[in-house]
């Protein structure tokens, strides 16, 4: 049997219809036909509701799709019956892959050890071979051959100490272990590596173990966070110096997430995240975890020496790992703090540290008044990305409207990609003159939607638009303020470290646990945020302990080589 063809019909006609009627009904069969309209209109807007609950629901269980304008325009045609156009939902033809694209080339490799194989007849300044006229020279690049080699992620050696004994007395005589052996079984590259594994890609401490068993290289679980325990005592320097400076950044992103921590159950009073992050003491063995606004109104902020710690709302049992980028001019630094605070309490913490003579600085984050840093006021801006993602969940159900959206916001997300490498001034400019009259478009198009009644206020795009109004001066501060960012997809992105984390290992067992994490989390991602390498990072760190100490300031992911070249520098002279 043909289902019945779809009739698209607003409350407003159907309301018309009724009243047309209304003269051949008697009131009692007007009242009940209007009852049944309006049960029709709240059935339909729960269903509308009930399919973005079920969508986000999906999303939760088996990960969020793209959410790209053209994926979007796919999923509606394919859910109404209809075939795609080429490129609508997939790759653009025009754009279309070069032969070879993808693959890497011997310039990538840059941690791979460089070996120089010379022509074993031939030198630059002999004759030609050839011809026997020319003198041949080094006029030409050298061919690169790339080899690769497994090895285990924490190898090893074991060196066997020859011993005699003397058939008379009885003396034993030992040999001596080679130079540069040392005393400790695990060496700087050991902790490092360790850490990168658990910290920067998520991999548990048991699983750790288990693939080292398998190579025949023992490794206990116990061990691996006894190791990174020691190692986050030496690099504590490190953070702090971080912590100081990105409470002097010009632009900050901050957000949270959930977390768990087995022996935070009850809510208590937790220190502030930089005094957290020096504490030099560690815990003992048995603690030990082998699992593993409009117009913004501005304040004089308080300074560290006077304010006092911020604490979490009495009663509050909930843990988060709160997310912080702070933005310089030269470099981005990435911070995190697990406990009982909000990552706007966070942020409070961090920013009185912050300079009394900085203007204050702008911070990105969404609408949750959670994120908002109390008594110390910013230059407020809220993710576009998150008013965006209102009308991708309601796409199905109004994709005319919602595409209309998505394609203006598309074109500001572009002119945002073609003002990169721009200064702040000079991007504020180009999309004031680019991005402004979209957005301003845009703005019209929502305001006419309520008035002239052509969207359900309650409906899911009533809502979607109802929140764009609501914060749309934060939503578009980067129309005003110079070196404003479109959304917080940055922090975000570094979120991710810390909900890896959550999936695969699924709790801290301390605090100490979590604050360990928090470290070298904040280590590592800082360094993929400058491209450095944190392997290289955090073992030379190791190694310059007492450098480190002594200046923090000179050991940054940024110019931390530089302090080696001078160590260098100063050992052979």
């Amino acid at each position: 049997m043909k289902p019945p063809p779809r009739i698209e019909v607003s409350i407003q006609e159907l309301q018309a219809i009724l009243e047309h009627a209304r003269a051949s009904l008697s009131d009692a069969e007007f009242a009940t036909l209007q009852g049944a309209m309006q049960t029709l209109q709240l059935l339909t807007r729960e269903l509308e509701k009930k399919g973005v609950s079920i969508q986000r629901l999906r999303q939760m269980l088996f990960g969020a799709a793209t959410e790209t304008t053209a994926k979007v325009l796919e999923k509606i045609l394919r859910r109404e019956g209809k075939t795609p156009a080429a490129g609508a939902g997939g790759k653009n033809p025009a754009s279309a892959e070069k032969p070879g694209h993808g693959r890497n080339g011997a310039d990538a490799y840059v941690g791979t050890r460089r070996v120089l194989v010379p022509l074993a007849t031939l030198h630059a300044g002999d004759t030609c071979p050839s011809c026997a006229k020319g003198t041949v020279y080094a006029s030409c690049e050298p061919g690169l051959l790339v080899r690769l080699t497994g090895q285990a992620p924490i190898g090893g050696t074991v060196y066997e100490l020859e011993k005699l004994r003397c058939s008379l007395c009885g003396e034993v005589f030992s040999a001596v272990a080679p130079q540069g052996v040392g005393e400790k079984k695990f060496d700087a590259e050991s902790a490092a590596m360790i850490a990168l594994l658990k910290y920067g890609t998520g991999l548990p401490f048991h699983r750790l173990e288990g693939l080292q068993a398998n190579l025949g290289i023992p490794l206990p679980a116990a061990t691996q966070w006894e190791i990174v325990e020691e190692t986050a005592g030496f690099l504590t320097p490190a953070l702090q110096e971080m912590i100081r400076l990105a409470a002097q950044g010009q632009v900050i992103h901050n957000d949270d997430t959930t977390m768990k921590v087995l022996t935070l159950g009850a809510a208590r009073p937790t220190t502030d995240p930089a005094a957290a992050a020096a504490e030099p003491a560690m815990v003992t063995p048995a603690t030990a975890e082998p699992a593993a606004a409009t117009t913004p109104t501005l304040t004089e902020p308080a300074t560290a020496a006077t304010a006092a710690d911020t604490k979490p709302a009495p009663g509050r049992t909930g843990v988060f790992t709160s997310g912080i980028i702070a933005k310089a001019v030269d470099h981005t630094i990435a911070l995190f703090f697990t406990g009982h605070k909000h990552a706007g309490e966070n942020l409070l913490d961090l920013l009185r540290q912050r300079s009394g003579e900085l203007p204050p600085p702008i911070q990105m984050c969404d609408a949750l008044s959670r994120n908002l840093p109390a008594e110390f006021k910013t230059i407020l801006a809220n993710c576009l990305a998150h008013g965006r993602r209102h009308f991708v969940d309601v796409a199905g159900s109004f994709p005319e409207q919602c595409l209309q959206v998505l394609e203006i916001l598309k074109e500001v997300y572009r002119n945002d990609a073609l003002a990169r490498g721009m200064s702040s001034q000079a991007r504020l400019g180009f999309h004031q003159q680019h991005s402004g009259p979209r957005m301003a478009r845009l703005q019209v198009w929502m305001a006419a939607q309520f008035e002239q009644r052509k969207v359900e206020p309650n409906s899911g795009l009533g809502e979607a638009i109802a929140y764009m109004q609501k914060h749309w001066n934060e939503l578009t501060l980067f129309l005003r303020v110079p070196g404003a960012p479109l959304d917080n997809n940055l922090c975000e992105r570094a979120l991710k470290k810390a909900i890896l984390h959550r999936k695969n290992a699924y709790f801290y067992r301390t605090e100490n646990g979590a604050r360990v994490g928090d470290l070298f989390m904040s280590l590592i991602h800082t360094c993929e945020l400058n491209e450095v390498n944190a392997f290289h990072y955090l073992t030379e760190l190791q190694k310059h302990a007492g450098e480190l100490a002594a200046a923090p300031a000179d050991w940054m992911p940024w110019n931390y080589r530089r302090a080696l070249e001078s160590g260098r520098n100063q050992t052979s002279g």
